[in-house]
This record gives structure tokens, sequence and C-alpha cells, in this order.
């Protein structure tokens, strides 16, 4: 009988303190993972074309390219790896930063073994949720709101007939808004449903990722996303244009 388990993830571990890599790759093999290393990041462009690696660990903070460089090279070379920051400054423009560069997540130190597999695994759940997985089917597979348009099928947004780049995140993040128009949403509930956290999550990333995907949404109309103070955020049309 022929063997039917799927093959373990490849992680690339990229951190130029050899303890936290070692620390990081051990725990990561102990859980599951194929783990490939890299101390600098022109060892990590290098690894990453060779490994292709379903998830990259990757430090902000390298010798020679810093890891916002080192994604945003992955990103203009056509890999769209996932990628989860470990940053030791937690600046909201060191966050937009990493999101503008391709990240998925970040995780600040000094931090658990246990924070960043949790991270790893929600990050898989969702990239594959849109890459991988066979969606039940629809009537139809594109949402709409005002002049917004999400296919599903394409992976596609759409506002006003201009194709908007998204990351898998900001694809599922922008589809749970669209699911639920009009509705306010909190920031656990969003944590939950986009992050797919099984522990209390930090609102902040929800925070950056609102913020990021606002630019790309509403700059050629009205804001859609709008913030309700102390609840959440709803996808709505401005008062007095609905």
């Amino acid at each position: 009988m022929t063997d039917t388990a799927p093959s373990p993830t490849t992680v690339l571990v990229v951190d130029d303190e050899p303890n936290i890599r070692d620390l990081l790759s051990q725990t990561l093999r102990l859980v599951g993972f194929d783990v490939v290393a890299a101390a600098t990041g022109f060892e990590a462009l290098t690894a990453a074309e060779a490994a292709r690696p379903g998830l990259i660990v990757l430090d902000v903070m390298l010798p020679d390219l810093d890891g916002f460089e080192v994604a945003a090279r992955l990103r203009a070379a056509g890999q769209e790896v996932p990628v989860l920051f470990l940053t030791a400054r937690d600046s909201l423009d060191d966050r937009i930063r990493g999101l503008t560069a391709g990240g998925d997540d970040y995780v600040t130190k000094p931090f658990s073994l246990e924070e960043v597999v949790l991270r790893i695994r929600a990050i898989l759940r969702r990239t594959r949720s849109v890459t991988g997985a066979h969606h039940e089917a629809a009537p139809d597979p594109v949402l709409r709101y005002a002049d917004l348009e999400l296919d599903e099928d394409r992976h596609e947004v759409r506002r006003g007939g201009r194709r908007i780049e998204l990351s898998p995140t900001e694809f599922n993040l922008l589809r749970f808004l669209l699911e639920h128009p009009g509705r306010v949403i909190g920031k656990a509930q969003i944590l939950d449903r986009v992050w797919s956290y099984d522990f209390g999550g930090d609102s902040r990333i929800v925070e950056s990722y609102v913020y990021y995907l606002r630019k790309k949404l509403d700059s050629t109309g009205p804001r859609l996303i709008h913030t309700v103070r102390g609840v959440g955020y709803t996808l709505r049309l401005p008062h007095g244009e609905q």
C-alpha cells in the first residue's frame, strides 16, 4: 500500500545569532517541520531559492541585508512564501515596513518558542486556505460591495475595475469584512477568523493590517473600512453615500 502521508513543511530559519537560530531549528524539527537555516540575508536568498520553503522565520536585524529587504527581494523574484518576522523593534513604522515587504506576521523579541510555533501554524492554515484549499461550491464566487469586488476563484480584488494586489492575509481579512458588510466586527473576532490564533493574539497586528489595507483600497474612492472606536471595524460607505 502506498503511503499517502503529506510531506512535512520546510521552514527556513534566518537569524544571525547562533543560539536563537539553533534553538528555533531544533524546536521546529521536534514538532514535525523540516528546517533549513541561514545566518545572513544573502544566505537566506540562496537558501530560499534552493529549498523553496513553505514558510520563512526571518530576523529583521541581519548583518548584511535586513529582513525587510530580504522579503522584498523574494517578492520581486516571484516567491510568495509566507514570512514571519522576528523583531526587537515594535514601532508602527516597523510593522508597516514589514507588511509592505510582504510579511504575514511578526513576533517581538524576546519570544516564547510556543508562540512562534503557534504563529507558524496559524500562518500556514490561513495561506493554504487561500492558495490550496478547495472551497465548498457557492452560487457566486464573487463578493461585492459598492465598487469593490473580491473573486474567490481567481483570487483577485478590484475596485472600480482597478486590480489591487493583496497578500493572502490581506485577502482573508477583506473577505471576512465583505462577508459581513455594515456589521461592526471586533478585533478578537478578526484575530480568531483571519489569523486562526488559538491564544490571545496581539490586536496591534489587526490595526496594522487594517491601516495598510485601507491604503490599498481607498486610494481611488471613498473610504470603505471604518473604525468604530473601542469596538472594531466595519465595511460600509461613508454616511450620505449609502
